[in-house]
């Protein structure tokens, strides 16, 4: 455990095709959502489902197989790690993002063709 410092490891389904971006550089980002859905009960004993959105980003070679291969509603694991960043608008309000940074995404059940990825 003393290697584990900051991992994610996320189960989910992903609500939209993911985009992607090439920078000059050559690298290729993709970006894209997964849903997780927890089942739980309330205080008067009736389930219900709590859906958390969060939000991927992977590069390069992981970029190009999600982008070729990976469509909105595939069941997806991805590991990767939690950062967290700002930013402020053109309106100067400052903006709060955490996202996963994915090294390592794997399809579970897909709606597309994709093959298997490690």
């Amino acid at each position: 455990m003393s290697n584990v410092k900051n991992s994610v490891v996320l189960i989910g389904h992903m609500g939209a095709d993911p985009e992607t971006k090439n920078f000059e550089s050559g690298n290729l980002v993709a970006r894209f959502k997964i849903a997780t859905n927890e089942k739980m009960k309330n205080s008067s004993g009736e389930s219900r489902v709590e859906t958390q959105w969060h939000q991927i980003i992977t590069w390069n070679k992981n970029a190009e197989f999600v982008e070729k291969y990976l469509k909105k509603g595939d069941l997806v694991a991805v590991q990767g790690k939690l950062v967290h960043r700002s930013y402020e608008d053109d309106k100067e309000i400052k903006h709060y993002i955490s996202e996963v940074i994915a090294n390592d995404i794997q399809t579970l059940a897909r709606k597309s063709n994709a093959p298997e990825h490690t």
